[in-house]
C-alpha cells in the first residue's frame, strides 16, 4: 500500500464569499499539524467578498507561501472548484474541496489522500455533523434536529457512523485524473453540483468512499429566511438532476415535496371540505411534538426552534423542487450568486 504522499501533487480549494469571520480559523485547521497540507497548494478562490476575506487570506499568504488567493467571477462553487481544471494544475493528482462554514480535524487532508490511495477509488465523501457556533436559539435547535431523518431525511453523509461505498455524500476529496475527464462540476448547477457529479461518476464507472472515520462539524443557518432560502436552492438543484438525468428521485426526497403538494391541495379545496385538512394538522401536532421532546432532551427552551427549521426545511425543499420540475427550459435557472 502506498503510503508516502507528494504534496506537490495535492491541491486544497476553498470557495469563499465574505467569509471573513470564518476564513483565518477555516486555513489553521487545514493546515496546521497536516504534513500534506502545510507544504501542498491551498486556494481560496474568492467570488467577490465585499468583507475582509480577502485581505485576511492576504495578510495569511505572508505567512504561508502555498497559500494563494484566485478570482472566482462566476461566484459559484462548481465554478471555484472548476479552477482546477485550467492547465496551470495539470500537475495536481488529488484535489480536497473544504467549505468555510465548517470546522475540520486534524490531519483532514492528508488522511483524506490516504484513503483515496487506500481504497483506490475516484473521490472520497466525509460525514458532516451540525453543530451551532454562536448564541442563536434557532439555530441551536437547527443543528440538535438536522442530521435526524426528519431532518436529513436519514442520508448517510449527515451524521452517518459507516464507511462503506456509497452514490452520493458530501464531497471532499477528488481524483483529479477523474474529475478531468468528467469536465468537473456542471456550472450550470449552483446548487447540487455534487450529486449531479456523482450521477455521472458512477455513469462512468467510478468509485465513491464514504470514510465516517474523517469527519467534519457543519455550521447551520442561523435564521430560517436564510434556511428558507438555501433549502429551496437545494429542492430547484435536486429537481435539475432529476430532469437532466432522466431520474427519479429517492424516497427520502419525495417526501416532502408530495407532503408539500398535499398541504398546498389542502388549502385549495378548503371552501369544498375541510376534510383534507387533517394531513396538515396531523403533521402541525408532529413537527411541535419533536420540538418539544427536542426541547426537553437538550433541557433548552432553543429546542422548540427545531419545530420550526423542520417546517422551513420540508416546505422550502418542496416547494423548490416542485417549481423546478414544473419549469420547462433546464438552462439559465440560476441568476443569481450563492450566498
Amino acid at each position: 500500500m502506498v503510503t508516502t504522499i507528494d504534496p506537490a501533487r495535492v491541491a486544497v480549494l476553498i470557495p469563499t464569499l465574505n467569509e471573513a469571520d470564518q476564513i483565518e480559523a477555516v486555513l489553521s485547521q487545514i493546515m496546521h499539524g497536516d504534513a500534506v497540507a502545510s507544504r501542498c497548494t491551498v486556494i481560496v478562490a474568492d467570488g467577490g467578498s465585499s468583507d475582509d476575506t480577502c485581505a485576511i487570506v492576504t495578510r495569511l499568504m505572508r505567512k504561508h507561501p502555498n497559500l494563494h488567493l484566485r478570482h472566482n467571477s462566476q461566484r459559484i462553487q462548481a465554478a471555484a472548484f472548476n479552477l482546477l481544471l485550467t492547465p496551470e494544475f495539470d500537475g495536481i493528482d488529488f484535489a480536497i474541496r473544504c467549505d468555510a462554514h465548517a470546522a475540520y480535524p486534524q490531519g483532514y487532508v492528508s488522511d483524506l489522500v490516504h484513503c483515496m490511495l487506500e481504497k483506490e477509488v475516484d473521490s472520497v465523501v466525509v460525514p458532516m455533523d451540525a453543530i451551532a457556533d454562536s448564541e442563536s436559539c434557532f439555530q441551536s435547535g437547527l443543528a440538535w434536529v438536522a442530521d435526524t431523518p426528519l431532518g436529513a431525511g436519514g442520508s448517510p453523509h449527515r451524521g452517518g457512523n459507516v464507511s462503506g461505498y456509497c452514490d452520493h455524500g458530501h464531497h471532499a476529496a477528488f481524483r483529479m485524473s477523474t474529475f478531468r475527464k468528467l469536465d468537473g462540476y456542471d456550472v450550470d448547477f449552483r446548487t447540487n453540483e455534487d450529486a449531479e457529479y456523482d450521477k455521472r461518476l458512477t455513469d462512468f464507472g467510478g468509485s465513491i468512499w464514504l470514510n465516517s472515520d474523517v469527519r467534519i462539524k457543519y455550521f447551520p443557518r442561523k435564521t430560517a429566511s436564510r434556511l428558507w432560502r438555501q433549502y429551496f436552492r437545494y429542492g430547484e438543484g435536486r429537481a435539475r438532476t432529476c430532469r437532466k438525468h432522466s431520474i427519479k428521485p429517492a424516497l427520502r426526497q419525495m417526501i416532502p415535496a408530495v407532503h408539500t403538494a398535499v398541504c398546498l391541495a389542502s388549502l385549495a379545496v378548503l371552501p369544498i371540505t375541510p376534510l383534507l385538512l387533517l394531513w396538515p394538522a396531523i403533521y402541525a401536532l408532529a413537527m411541535l411534538s419533536c420540538g418539544i421532546l427536542i426541547a426537553l432532551k437538550h433541557r433548552s427552551i432553543c429546542g422548540l426552534a427545531a419545530s420550526v427549521a423542520l417546517v422551513t426545511m420540508h416546505f422550502a425543499w418542496g416547494i423548490g423542487f416542485l417549481s423546478r420540475l414544473m419549469k420547462k427550459t433546464p438552462k439559465s435557472f440560476f441568476p443569481q450568486p450563492a450566498e
